[in-house]
């Protein structure tokens, strides 16, 4: 048996639930607003630090216009006292993008001494996570990550990743998880646990992304069948009268036609100069 390969030097890529936690954002600019647009994507209540000439045209979109701040403290940071919330609590997350070095040194070094987990704005040592270049599609998230050290080059990596990923990823992930939550209603006992894993892997496997994400709740009940049967029906068997041609699949064979026909084009033209 082989195990895998330890490689030290990289950091645990974790999902952090962050829904109803109570999160700090010291800052108003452009790399706040970033922050704070992938905190309220995770739920987060967000409390707001920043004098009000420091918001940025977008953090004061976000404050005044569309209103998604749970709080905002219209200040600049300058004591400590600062740093808790207005009830006496503590924060159970910190974040600075402000262009103070000292601020921010005494900020992580605050919340280091309280066990708060502080992120410090392109400043790696002072930062106990780091923000990676975020893939979104519905439920679909991909992080990319080099650890702090080439944050640019983590952008171009996930522009390529992110054009390998089918367009209807997050709709087959959707369909999944109503198929999965079917199939747990009408298998829910624990011993079979197991048996569910392996049998929604190999719909999986079965199944095209594509094709996943036609699955409407007929389709679900047709395909549950095959738990009852302990066999994996395909897409044709319970959807094949709806094989369409369908976008990555048309975008490919229009490419295919196109180049045939230049290819055919200077052929033809090849020949009628030799003729001449």
């Amino acid at each position: 048996m082989t195990y895998p390969t330890l490689e030290p030097g990289g950091s645990l890529l974790i999902a952090w639930q962050l829904r109803g936690k109570r999160v700090l954002l010291v800052g108003g600019g452009e790399v706040a607003a970033g922050r704070l647009v992938l905190l309220k994507n995770a739920d987060a209540h967000l409390t707001v630090l920043c004098a009000p000439e420091g918001l940025g045209s977008e953090m004061k979109y976000r404050v005044e216009i569309e209103q998604v701040v749970d709080e905002y403290i219209p200040s600049a940071y300058t004591h400590e006292e600062q740093l808790k919330r207005t009830d006496g609590g503590m924060y159970d997350m910190i974040l600075t993008a402000i262009d103070d070095a000292d601020a921010s040194r005494a900020i992580c070094a605050w919340c280091r001494n309280h066990r708060i987990p502080v992120n410090v704005a392109d400043v790696p040592p002072e930062c106990d996570f780091y923000f990676g270049s975020i893939i979104r599609r519905g439920p679909l998230q991909v992080m990319v990550s080099t650890g702090g050290k080439g944050p640019r080059l983590a952008r171009q990596i996930r522009q390529r990743l992110e054009n390998a990923i089918p367009v209807s990823t997050g709709a087959a992930i959707e369909r999944v998880g109503e198929l999965r939550g079917a199939l747990r209603r009408i298998a829910p006992q624990p011993d079979q646990s197991a048996q569910r894993m392996r049998w929604m892997t190999d719909v999986c496997e079965t199944w095209s992304i594509d094709e996943l994400a036609q699955l409407d709740e007929h389709a679900i009940a047709r395909v549950l069948r095959g738990w009852h049967d302990k066999t994996i029906p395909t897409y044709d068997e319970v959807l094949g009268s709806r094989r369409t041609w369908h976008w990555p699949h048309l975008r490919d064979y229009v490419a295919f036609a196109l180049g045939a026909t230049t290819a055919l084009a200077v052929g033809a033209a090849v020949v009628h100069r030799f003729r001449r």
